[in-house]
């Protein structure tokens, strides 16, 4: 029995007329029908594309030929000239460093029980022989070199093919989504459809000149011309001004490409698919005399899932509600970075208590939380992360800045961080996110705001927007030039979004001089307060409002936050997913993108819309943004507080292939009830399937989420 959904089959003669006009592929699925010649798409630039085999043993497309065992290992891949480290080399660490990135690869937290290369399969060592494609999609400027790859496992069938979507999470380069979703479709025998979205892990060295390739490789800027991953839009001599006046600085290319890519995280999904199905029919189409391939994998006999997890899942939706040629079958994400245009007339409500804040925007939430979680964390004891900076000092100086302008109230630093951390919980943090708020402060919230504030707007680098640039610092936070042999290594490395791989935020305006924003002196507090006028800055510019007084900004600052606010409003999305089986799984302790502003109003929203008739939504107790924190040996907390929400990720992935093969029912939408490890802190004992139970197909009534009269009600 088969449950795929009837596509229309448009006329030859309408296909092959599409086909002449838009180069085959560009317009859609018209262009796929079975039949039609197989051409390369035209936003795909054919001097980039490159192919590989891999035979599964030496090498492979889901281990990069470390297996299961070498990705768990701590002992990273290395580079026989770590000053220039081959495309293989490279790849190979990539693949390392991006699985681990997203999946907590400990034998404690469940690596090699519950999940890995090796679960659900016959092999032992989890490789996966196949072809691995890659090319750059672009509009004929460079500007935009968007990275695509394919991979196709040798136990693809193309008598039954399948095609699973792999964007990446975060500003992950290409192999972003490997240990996600790439790692689930390899394992099924799909091709794997990734795309870095055009915010991958590009970077420009300003001084040097330096930029990277996309085999990860670097190169001269004006040697590469169009065929660099990113160059920062700027002429020699003003980056030549730029670097006299702030020497030793790098631009990214999400948050520096002036192009804000997330309007077009949907889009790049779906020419990713469509490249998978060039990819597929060069290797299993009719060949004809002349040699040319005629397509025979097409939407109407392949089932394609749109997943991914975190950013990856919201380009995932966001592909879902722009398919309007029907590429899609189904949509399966975790943690999504999902916006919603708008919540008005949505209730969320939790147990009998509604939720005062829902559906913010991201930067938004973000630089709320830019302010207040340095100050909050220390109204929670015991905070995994405290140690990372070895003093609460820094923390206690942010609250002192936040009551001298009246955003907390209190006389004392506790009362001040009690009042911090009550207004996080206002505007939309759980409270099961209250220990989190201090290590996601230090490892995650200041470099998306920094990457969002400019990628909404639109900023240059050389704006130097909110007083911040980016740098690498000495161990007391001064800026000194790239290290060579590490900035070598970048694509394999780095994740996108500074700090990474000592590529860090500098405060330009802290008293004294630029310093690692950590540790900037604020001008206006003259402490060591998180740059918190940087921070500031970022929370107007984000809500186009002064902070302290809530009135309307004016002159510049206003002009510069109205670019802000276009550039969000470009990337919301309508909560309209075409009716699209779907399933969205979210961790009540996410403290990353917390719930109340995407998984929860986006599924209220798909309902208020009448759109969530083939959609559900599981929430995981004690699941939370970042498995690969669990077992980090500096967050000793999370691995007894919390489980691998991946786990879930997979079932539901499970469970969405077994409704599109079998007719197998969904599972309702649920709070699912898992118990913590508990143990001492970096010593939680081994999970156990008791720890995780699995998804009900029919939940208990006190754990069934329901929506009626505009409302969304979450069982406490």
């Amino acid at each position: 029995m088969t449950t795929r959904m009837t596509k229309t089959t448009i006329s030859a003669a309408v296909a092959s007329a599409l086909l002449a006009a838009c180069g085959g592929g560009s317009d859609g699925s018209a262009a796929l029908n079975s039949g039609l010649p197989n051409t390369l798409p035209t936003f795909v630039v054919k001097s980039s594309l490159r192919s590989a085999t891999y035979d599964g043993s030496t090498d492979d497309l889901l281990t990069a030929g470390l297996g299961a065992t070498g990705l768990a290992s701590a002992t990273a891949p290395t580079f026989a000239n770590p000053a220039s480290p081959t495309a293989p080399e490279l790849r190979r660490a990539a693949i390392y460093n991006n699985y681990r990135a997203l999946v907590d690869v400990s034998a404690a937290g469940g690596f090699g029980t519950l999940y890995g290369p090796t679960i659900g399969t016959t092999s032992t060592t989890g490789k996966v022989a196949g072809k691995e494609f890659i090319a750059y999609v672009d509009n004929g400027t460079g500007s935009q070199n968007v990275t695509m790859m394919v991979q196709v496992p040798d136990s693809f069938n193309p008598a039954k093919p399948c095609i699973v979507t792999a964007t990446s999470s975060g500003s992950r380069g290409v192999y972003g989504a490997i240990g996600t979703a790439g790692e689930w479709g390899l394992k099924k025998g799909c091709a794997v459809a990734y795309t870095d979205k055009g915010s991958g892990n590009g970077f420009h060295d300003l001084q040097s000149n330096k930029v990277t390739l996309i085999d990860g490789t670097t190169a001269d800027a004006n040697a590469a011309g169009t065929l660099a991953q990113f160059r920062a839009a700027v002429t020699d001599a003003a980056r030549a001004a730029y670097n006299a006046a702030f020497p030793n600085r790098m631009a990214y290319k999400h948050a520096h490409s002036q192009q804000n890519p997330e309007k077009d995280w949907g889009l790049n999904t779906l020419q990713a698919v469509e490249f998978a199905f060039y990819i597929l029919n060069e290797q299993y189409g009719t060949s004809t005399v002349n040699g040319t391939k005629l397509r025979t994998v097409t939407p109407d006999n392949t089932f394609v899932i749109a997943s991914s997890v975190s950013n990856g899942g919201g380009a995932a939706v966001a592909a879902a509600e722009q398919d309007v040629n029907g590429l899609i079958d189904a949509v399966v994400v975790s943690e999504p970075n999902v916006q919603p245009k708008s919540t008005a007339g949505l209730i969320i409500r939790r147990g009998s208590t509604n939720v005062p804040t829902i559906g913010k925007p991201l930067v938004d939430y973000f630089t709320y939380a830019g302010l207040y979680q340095p100050c909050a964390a220390l109204a929670v004891p015991n905070s995994p992360g405290f140690s990372l900076l070895g003093s609460q000092t820094l923390s206690a100086n942010r609250c002192t800045a936040l009551a001298a302008k009246g955003l907390v109230t209190g006389a004392t630093t506790a009362e001040q961080a009690a009042s911090a951390l009550a207004k996080l919980r206002a505007y939309g943090w759980e409270s099961e996110s209250d220990p989190l708020q201090f290590s996601h402060y230090r490892l995650a919230t200041p470099s998306i705001n920094f990457t969002y504030t400019n990628t909404y707007g639109r900023f240059s680098v050389t704006d130097n927007l909110c007083g911040f640039s980016l740098a690498n610092t000495d161990a007391t936070g001064n800026v000194i030039a790239q290290v060579a042999n590490t900035q070598a290594g970048l694509f394999s490395s780095g994740n996108g979004v500074p700090p990474t791989s000592g590529v860090n935020i500098v405060f330009n305006d802290s008293v004294g001089g630029p310093k690692l924003d950590l540790l900037g002196v604020s001008p206006s507090t003259t402490l060591a307060d998180y740059s918190f006028d940087g921070a500031y800055c970022q929370r107007a510019l984000a809500t186009g409002t002064d902070p302290a007084t809530g009135a309307a900004l004016t002159g510049p600052i206003a002009a510069l936050s109205q670019r802000v606010q276009q550039g969000v409003s470009e990337v919301q999305l309508n909560g309209n997913m075409r009716n699209k089986p779907a399933i969205i799984v979210a961790g009540r302790s996410d403290t990353l993108l917390p719930i109340n502003h995407h998984a929860r109003p986006y599924f209220g929203k798909l309902n208020v819309n009448g759109n969530a008739a083939n959609a559900r939504y599981i929430e995981v107790e004690n699941g939370n943004h970042f498995d690969a924190f669990i077992s980090s040996p500096l967050l000793g907390g999370y691995d007894t507080r919390l489980i691998p929400l991946h786990y879930y990720y997979n079932q539901a992935l499970d469970r969405m292939w077994a409704f599109l093969n079998n007719g197998t029912p969904l599972p309702g939408s649920q709070v699912v009830r898992t118990t913590p490890r508990g143990g001492n802190p970096g010593a939680a004992p081994a999970i156990t399937k008791a720890n995780v139970p699995d998804i009900a197909t029919t939940p208990a009534a006190a754990n069934a989420i329901s929506f009626a009269n505009n409302t969304l009600v979450i069982p406490e």
